[in-house]
C-alpha cells in the first residue's frame, strides 16, 4: 500500500524488452533506497512494481504484459521523469489515502489553465470508471493523491498547488497526456458490498 505522497522524482534509466514483456531500470534520483530490499515494492507513476535487482543508483523491475497493456508503463521512454512512492511501513504517515498501486485505467488531461498561483487541469477516464469519481473524493493521477474538485461525466477538474508541481510529473501535464487513474479503493468496496447476495453472481 501507499499514501499519495511522492517522494522523489526519478528517471527511466533503460527499458530492455524481455520476451513479450519488459525490464525498467529506474534511476531514483534523491530517493533514499539504503533500506529497499529485493522484492520490495516502490509505485512509479502510480504502478507498484518489485524491485528485482538494486544497482545501487535505482532499481530493475519486471513489467508484465498486463500492465504494459492497463497502464502508461508501455509509453515510457528513457530519459522519462517518474514519480517515485516506496510502500508503507508500520511507522509511515498516512498524509494522503490508501493507494493501493493497482492502475485501474488510463485517462487524459484535457485542458490547463493557471488559477493564482496554482493551475487547474481538467482529465477524462474511460466511461466505466466514470462513477467512482465524485465531488471532493480522492483519486490517484500519476501515484498522485488528489482531491477532486468538480465532476462533469466522465470528466473531473483538480487544483495543484506549486509544491505539486515542482516535485512530481504533473507539473509537466499538456492536453493530450496519458495519465494513471486509481479510483479510491473505499469506492470498489463499497461498490461490491452494495451487491449483497448478487454479489457471487456478477
Amino acid at each position: 500500500m501507499f499514501t499519495g505522497i511522492v517522494e522523489s522524482l526519478g528517471t527511466i534509466a533503460a527499458i530492455e524488452e524481455r520476451g513479450g514483456d519488459t525490464r525498467l531500470t529506474i534511476a531514483t534520483g534523491e530517493l533514499d533506497i539504503s533500506r529497499v530490499q529485493l522484492g520490495d515494492s516502490i509505485a512509479v507513476n502510480g504502478v507498484c512494481l518489485t524491485a528485482v535487482e538494486l544497482p545501487g543508483n535505482g532499481f530493475v523491475a519486471d513489467v508484465s504484459r498486463e500492465t504494459l497493456s492497463l497502464t502508461t508503463a508501455g509509453l515510457w521512454q528513457v530519459g522519462d521523469p517518474v514519480n517515485l512512492e516506496r510502500a508503507l511501513t508500520p511507522d509511515s504517515r498516512l498524509g494522503g489515502h490508501m493507494v493501493a498501486g493497482h492502475v485501474d485505467d488510463i485517462g487524459e488531461v484535457v485542458s490547463r489553465h493557471s488559477d493564482a498561483r496554482s493551475e487547474r487541469f481538467r482529465l477524462r477516464v474511460p466511461a466505466a470508471l466514470a462513477r467512482y469519481i465524485a465531488h471532493k473524493g480522492s483519486v490517484a493521477v500519476d501515484g498522485v493523491s488528489l482531491t477532486i474538485n468538480r465532476v462533469e461525466g466522465a470528466e473531473f477538474e483538480i487544483n495543484i498547488v506549486p509544491h505539486t508541481l515542482e516535485r512530481t510529473v504533473i507539473g509537466g501535464y499538456q492536453p493530450g497526456v496519458k495519465v494513471n487513474i486509481e479510483v479510491d479503493v473505499i469506492a470498489r468496496y463499497l461498490e461490491r458490498l452494495l451487491l449483497g447476495d448478487r454479489a457471487a453472481e456478477v
